[in-house]
Formats: structure tokens, sequence, C-alpha cells
């Protein structure tokens, strides 16, 4: 039986600023009745998405009394290796402001290369090593270090620019949303669910029918959701085949959806 009543991929970008209309950021959304259909942002003058946008329409649908699983294409963690080198306490809530302050990329005019150009914030004090990677990333094979800045599939700069806004949707909607793994493995009844997804896991599996390859990620990321959940598969990707040492670290370092 399905546990959630709806199903929303995001396919993420980390160019430009928070404000700026990016073809590169893409919403589906389905429920259990019905594939997932792109999501366009309100109307206004910017055709696309933005990362604010996206933020504030997010936080309106998971205080909302629907049960929703959202997939977000960026890391939401950082390696051990991390927290290690800057003595920083191995809780998910206090690296989250602690980024913030040093890499502040959720200011309207800020880009995520101001911060590494030190232009803003204070980046140069918490940097990592490309080298670092998550166990999540090993154990998926393919998946880039959240350090990897250049080259082709490089999830860097995405998720340096998403995580100041995965505290502004934990401190939104405090209390509707678990944000799996980092706040246990088990999802509590009546909680909507925020996850770290790679859509390129998925996006083979389904035709493309027309779609971009920003859309064709999302709808992957909420196609694939939704099947896992109708048909009862779901539960077995929430709760991965690692040892007791293994389930430490991925609480810290996080996990992407659906690499067992």
């Amino acid at each position: 039986m399905a546990v959630f009543d709806r199903y929303i991929g995001i396919d993420y970008s980390g160019a430009q600023t928070p404000t700026s209309s990016l073809r590169g950021l893409r919403v589906y959304m389905a429920d259990r009745a019905s594939p997932p259909c792109e999501v366009l942002p309100p109307a206004s003058p910017r055709k696309y998405w933005t990362r604010r946008g996206i933020a504030e329409w997010l936080t309106a649908r998971l205080v909302e009394d629907q049960l929703t699983l959202v997939g977000i294409d960026h890391g939401f963690s950082f390696p051990v290796w991390y927290f290690q080198a800057h003595r920083l306490s191995l809780d998910w809530s206090a690296f989250l402001d602690d980024f913030q302050r040093h890499w502040p990329t959720d200011d309207d005019n800020t880009y995520v290369d101001f911060v590494r150009d030190g232009t803003v914030g204070n980046g140069a004090v918490r940097i990592g090593d490309p080298r670092w990677r998550r166990l999540t990333e090993l154990r998926a094979g393919a998946a880039r270090s959240v350090f990897r800045f250049d080259g082709q599939g490089s999830v860097a700069k995405s998720t340096h620019a998403g995580l100041p806004w995965l505290r502004y949707l934990r401190r939104q909607a405090v209390g509707r949303v678990h944000f799996w793994p980092f706040d246990g493995w088990d999802i509590p009844t009546g909680r909507s669910v925020v996850a770290e997804v790679d859509p390129s896991l998925w996006s083979g599996s389904f035709m493309r029918e027309g779609r971009e390859p920003d859309q064709h990620d999302a709808y992957s990321a909420a196609s694939w959701m939704r099947r896992a959940d109708l048909d009862g598969s779901l539960a077995g990707f929430l709760n991965p085949c690692l040892a007791p040492a293994e389930r430490v670290v991925a609480r810290i370092e996080g996990w992407i959806l659906g690499v067992t």
C-alpha cells in the first residue's frame, strides 16, 4: 500500500544567483493516480524557476495535509573527512548553520563563484578536497564528489547553492518534514520526506517523449519515486543494506535514495 500522496522531483542548478530565472531548474509532480507533470513557476516576467522561488513553493507544499515525497538533485551533506578537517560537530542541523555562515549562497545577489573567489562569505575556511567522496557516492559508482566543481556531471555548484535552502526548508516546515536519513532511517507516520536523489540512476528507464534533459531528470525522479511507492519497493530503498558502522556514517554524510 502506498505511503505517500504525491511525489515531487526537482532537477537543480547552482548557476547565477538565487533570484535568477534558470532553465536548469525543473519541477515535476505526480500523485498516486497520475504520472508526473511539469510544475511551472507562478506567472511573472521570469520564464523559469529561481532557487528562492522553488524553496518558497516547496515550503507551501510541505505544510499542506498531503504526505509528499520530495527528491532533490544535489548533495545534502559532505564526507566525514570534511567534518573532521574542520572540527565540526557530527550534527546535520549544526552543519547547515555553519555552512550557511561561510557560504551564504542564499543571499539574493550571490553567485557560488563569489564565495569561491572570496568576494562574499568566508568559504576559504570551509573547503573540501575533490578526492573526498561520501560512502553513498562510492556505492553508487558514478556519482561525483560534492567538492568537484569542474567537469561534466559535477554537482559541487548545485550542492553549494542548494544547502542553505535545505536549511530554509527545515526551519520553515519544522515538525512537518522528515529529512532522510539525517532525522533517522525510519520515517514517522504522518511526515512528508525530503531526500537526495540522482536522476541519472533512473533517467534511462523512462521514455524521453520530447523532454529536455533537465525536464527529463526531474520527471524521472518523480516517476521512480511514485513507482517505488506504488509497487511497495520504496521501503527497501529507505532502509538500504548497510553495516552498523556504515549506517552511522550515512546519517552524517547523507544517502542517495535508490542506491542499494
